[in-house]
């Protein structure tokens, strides 16, 4: 308790401090402006829904304002009342001292033009894949109408799960993560889509957890962990107040990718396909599975991070590793 208030006093303390010298701040313009500078000043870092100083300061402030995130220019100019101005500040203090990231501030993240809740439980949605749902995937599957059921493995808060399902109406969605906390997030989040009835959750290690009989998919989708343990204490305190279980993955990062594709293997339908983002790792997985033909996708910043695998290739590959290892009993 003593340290909560030494720590809560050493907060007031520094926040007064960065904004003395405010109160010629009226305008949205002026908190922008002061809010980029002190976060370059505070050398913050970026990535979790925004790309650069501007692009958190304004969506802060705009937040904290209650304002429409497009057409910001409109209110450039507007003076800001007693109590607007003291919420920007809490925004801007929590940011710049504690470093939290924006979307933990605001409780809210957005993949495209879809908004998703979001604490401390679960990761900062961010996948690329976000971007190639439904038109990068849909050629691959045919006609979306007849997807039938799909899963999202590492779920996280639900939004990816839930693009799914908006993506290809007569789908089944099985959306699966190994942390509990993070599928009560996602539970609010399918619940806020209307989706309860399309959208199953599971508490699982990859596609363990799920039943039987819900294993057959046209489609699985994952944003899994990816990062190697190693890195785990050099990333910016930003991305270290995330659970650790949703970005470390083992000495080389490739420990959920493993289980994925085996169990993609085994579960979906012959003509079904694997989509999943793997960061940096491509040439660890095509050499350690030279067998298996991926298909890279391109993002709109041309980085091959995400790969699409046609069930076809999977069994045939893991069905070779199996009859190997039976060859060396």
């Amino acid at each position: 308790m003593k340290n909560q208030h030494a720590a809560a006093e050493k907060f007031a303390a520094e926040k007064k401090k960065i904004f003395d010298g405010c109160e010629v701040l009226t305008t949205m313009r002026d908190w922008v402006r002061f809010a980029v500078s002190l976060f370059r000043r505070k050398n913050l870092s970026f990535g979790q829904g925004t790309a650069t100083a501007y692009d958190d300061a304004l969506y802060l402030v705009q937040s904290a304002l209650d304002l429409p995130l497009d057409g910001p220019e409109t209110f450039f100019d507007a003076r800001l009342t007693a109590n607007e101005i003291s919420r920007v500040k809490d925004f801007i203090a929590r940011r710049a001292l504690e470093r939290v990231p924006a979307a933990y501030i605001t409780r809210e993240a957005w993949l495209g033009e879809c908004r998703f809740y979001v604490d401390e439980r679960v990761i900062v949605p961010r996948s690329y894949i976000a971007e190639m749902i439904p038109e990068k995937i849909a050629p691959w599957l045919g006609d979306v109408e007849l997807v039938a059921r799909a899963a999202d493995v590492c779920t996280g808060g639900g939004s990816l799960a839930i693009l799914l399902a908006l993506a290809f109406p007569n789908a089944r969605v099985d959306a699966c993560d190994i942390s509990s906390p993070a599928l009560e997030v996602a539970a609010k989040n399918v619940g806020d889509y209307g989706l309860d009835d399309r959208i199953s959750l599971f508490n699982s290690d990859v596609l363990a957890g799920v039943p039987a009989e819900k294993n057959s998919y046209d489609l699985i989708i994952s944003n899994p962990p990816y990062e190697p343990d190693s890195i785990r204490e050099n990333l910016p305190e930003e991305f270290r107040s995330e659970p650790a279980e949703a970005l470390f993955s083992g000495a080389d990062g490739m420990g959920v990718i493993r289980k994925l594709l085996r169990a993609a293997a085994e579960k979906l339908k012959p003509a079904g396909v694997l989509v999943v983002e793997v960061g940096g790792l491509q040439g660890a997985l095509e050499a350690e599975f030279p067998q298996i033909e991926f298909n890279w996708l391109e993002t709109e910043d041309a980085s091959d991070c995400v790969c699409l695998i046609q069930a076809s290739s999977l069994k045939k590959a893991f069905a070779k590793k199996s009859r190997g290892k039976g060859a060396a009993r």
